[in-house]
């Protein structure tokens, strides 16, 4: 059975994304639709989400591992406080330190400092400092309770995170995912989903759908304590009636004699192995369990992350068709304005060559003309010369006395 249906995820408005222009393209399998400039998300692919994410919290909690709640965002601090104090879970909703999952053994050296200033003031030495160092302990102790009061029970580093708006808590997103820590979060329509395990998507703004998964959460953890607790009762139970067997069993009491005392030692002996054989039975069954269950979350894991493969490379083959088609588009248009100036720019040289030509043939043929001119003149005056000779020569020999 779903653990939500579609009408409460509809009346929390989990469904309302970011702004169009905001969107991370990289959450377009989970959107469904685009409305007045909003995304709407696809509330189908929300239920199921919600349910592998509830499940996989279920599992942590039944083997006895610590979920860390993450939420410094004004309208989802109580919200997400008060549930992890129901279940009794570790959460951060004032400032995320940082470095708290990455250097987290200095993170346990505050924590334990409140803890020797706790002891001082139950023991009477807090009384014994001046007034002004008791001012200063009182702030210190006052400051780390703040920021590190709700992370006093974690003794080593979370299961799990529980995160909303992976936006805001990057910091605490990139230490997860740096020492390979599963994350659940609610991711809207304009965070990149792919270094979450567990994408919830929904709107992460609004209190009450915030209100609505966060309790979702909470139940499936609830529930894997309860189902621990059980398992719990009905070893205590078996071992018990165990005990009351051997208990209730008659003892002969013969004479002490040395052969005797030995025996009984021996089965006392044979007694106490079985018992320490059935104990490390019992804990190597709780270790399998424990194995298994890793083993069914790292299949769901496996199983996520490849649907998420595959809906990134469905995304990402449309993209790049896309891309290529608007990239021969642009080579076309660019290619026939280059032809174009091509053209352009051969017929501007061919005329200025034609220009040039005509240009250097008026001037060859005007020179030509001259040198014929001036040679034809020259000829001329040559021919006109000699026969002005002639005609002279011819009267003087007419005017010559016979």
């Amino acid at each position: 059975m779903p653990r939500t249906n579609f009408q409460e995820l509809l009346d929390a408005g989990v469904h309302f994304g970011h702004l169009k222009r905001k969107w991370n393209p990289k959450m377009a399998p989970y959107i469904f639709m685009e409305k007045n400039g909003i995304h709407i998300i696809d509330l189908h692919k929300s239920i199921v989400k919600i349910d592998e994410a509830a499940n996989a919290a279920k599992q942590l909690a039944k083997a006895g591992r610590k979920i860390l709640f993450v939420a410094t965002k004004k309208q989802a601090k109580d919200i997400v406080a008060e549930a992890a104090l129901s279940v009794n879970m570790p959460y951060v909703t004032e400032r995320w330190p940082g470095g708290m999952l990455t250097n987290f053994p200095t993170i346990r050296k505050a924590v334990k400092k409140m803890n020797t200033i706790d002891k001082m003031m139950s023991d009477g030495t807090f009384e014994t400092l001046a007034k002004r160092e008791r001012l200063q302990v009182t702030r210190q102790r006052a400051k780390l309770e703040k920021n590190l009061g709700s992370i006093a029970d974690l003794n080593r580093l979370p299961s799990a995170l529980f995160v909303i708006d992976i936006q805001k808590e990057v910091n605490a997103v990139r230490e997860a995912t740096r020492l390979n820590i599963p994350v659940i979060a609610m991711v809207d329509t304009c965070c990149d989903p792919t270094p979450i395990d567990y994408v919830i998507p929904s709107n992460d703004d609004a209190a009450k759908s915030i209100a609505l998964i966060v309790s979702i959460i909470r139940d499936a953890v609830h529930e894997g304590l309860e189902e621990r607790k059980l398992e719990k009762d009905k070893e205590v139970r078996f071992e018990t009636k165990e005990d009351k067997e051997a208990a209730t069993t008659p003892v002969r009491r013969t004479r002490a004699r040395r052969q005797r005392v030995d025996e009984g030692k021996e089965v006392k002996k044979e007694e106490v192995k079985e018992v320490k054989s059935e104990k490390v039975k019992s804990e190597e069954k709780e270790v399998k369990e424990v194995k298994s269950e890793e083993k069914e979350v790292k299949e769901v894991k496996s199983e996520k992350v490849k649907s998420e493969e595959k809906e990134v490379k469905e995304v990402k083959s449309e993209k790049v068709k896309s891309e290529e088609k608007e990239v021969k588009e642009v080579k076309s248009e660019k290619v026939k304005s280059e032809e174009k100036e091509v053209k352009e720019v051969k017929s501007e040289e061919v005329k200025s060559e034609e220009k040039e030509v005509k240009e250097v043939k008026s001037e060859e043929v005007k020179s030509e003309e001259k040198e014929v001119k001036s040679e034809e003149v020259k000829s001329e005056e040559k021919e006109v010369k000699s026969e002005e000779k002639e005609v002279k020569s011819e009267e003087k020999e007419e005017n010559k006395p016979e």
